[in-house]
């Protein structure tokens, strides 16, 4: 397979991209706000994804009225983040990517919009292959954060690479920006599906880095797939058994619950078990996506039984999701 492009360094946003950060801290903003009598305005919020701290904290006691000072807020909000930061994981096809990069000695940076100090309290996250990165930085060590290129171009000069020769891998439109500004070629994996328009400046738009294929860039290619699946951490679900497609594929109705363990970026075709109340254990085939057809962007599920071939009523289920096998082929989850 010929290479689309030749890197020789892959620089990785931080907050988003390598960590969940924004699913474990979802709620402190609303928690802050409520004690103000305040509610956040998802739109302004979805703006302030990878803006620098100075400017999201100003912005937010602008938009809220908030009587703080930055400093009073950052003193009260700092240690709700740092409480929260500690129940963020990593997101999938990540630490795989990394450490097959780190092994074929691909240079590797993290280039964040966070202050350094909050930096230093996620990496210890990434446990051991933490180590795989070589260069660390801040938006607080750099002239100007993202959508400036600064952050880039030192990266790249610490890394001794040219910026040219570089990949950035990023989840928010500014990182985006900034990297494309850079000159360096551009993975978008965006955290808010419902902004994937907003991305097609990146060379690559994907769902999440289980998709990520070195040899487009000139990289050695992965060889961990096992019969055509890629072995992943295990995701748990839960929800109803829904009104039958076809055959033995069924719908998933959610509940408040189904998608807790569930990243944002996970969609495509898995495999895995399901433990239904009535039923018991069968092994399933699941497809799950983003429905983008309505007004309001919905995740969407579906369960294929592969040991069960009677007439499954709406029951509910547990779901144990083990190995990633393709991503969708469209927009319908099938699969076919």
């Amino acid at each position: 397979m010929a290479a689309a492009h030749q890197v020789s360094a892959v620089i990785f946003d931080l907050d988003g991209t390598i960590l969940d950060t924004e699913r474990a801290t979802r709620d402190v903003l609303d928690e802050f706000l409520a004690a103000y009598g305040k509610v956040p305005d998802p739109e302004k919020e979805e703006k302030r994804l990878g803006q620098m701290y100075l400017e999201s904290t100003t912005g937010i006691i602008r938009d809220y009225g908030l009587p703080l000072t930055v400093e009073e807020y950052s003193k009260a909000m700092h240690p709700l983040y740092l409480k929260r930061w500690q129940k963020a994981k990593p997101l999938p096809g990540v630490k795989r990517l990394v450490k097959h990069l780190f092994k074929n000695r691909v240079p590797l940076a993290i280039a964040s919009n966070s202050v350094r100090r909050n930096i230093d309290h996620k990496v210890p996250k990434l446990e051991d292959w933490g180590e795989c990165f070589s260069v660390i930085l801040g938006g607080d060590q750099v002239p100007n954060g993202k959508p400036s290129p600064d952050i880039f171009l030192e990266a790249a000069k610490r890394l001794g690479v040219n910026p040219s020769s570089c990949l950035v891998i990023e989840d928010s439109v500014v990182g985006v920006k900034g990297a494309k500004a850079s000159e360096a070629k551009v993975v978008a994996v965006p955290s808010l599906q419902s902004q994937r328009k907003h991305y097609n400046i990146a060379d690559i738009i994907l769902y999440s880095l289980l998709d990520f294929d070195p040899e487009l860039w000139g990289l050695p290619p992965f060889e961990d797939r096992i019969q055509g699946v890629l072995p992943i951490d295990p995701l748990i679900s839960t929800g109803q058994i829904g009104d039958r497609i076809l055959n033995n594929l069924h719908r998933l109705i959610s509940d408040e619950h189904t998608y807790d363990c569930i990243p944002d970026q996970i969609s495509g075709i898995y495999l895995g078990w399901a433990k239904l109340k009535v039923h018991g254990f069968s092994k399933v085939v699941i497809g799950t996506g983003w429905d983008f057809s309505q007004q309001t962007v919905e995740r969407v599920m579906v369960v294929e039984f592969l040991d069960y071939s009677g007439q499954i009523e709406t029951e509910p289920v547990k779901l144990l999701v083990i190995g990633y096998v393709r991503k969708l082929q469209s927009t319908v989850i099938t699969v076919s």
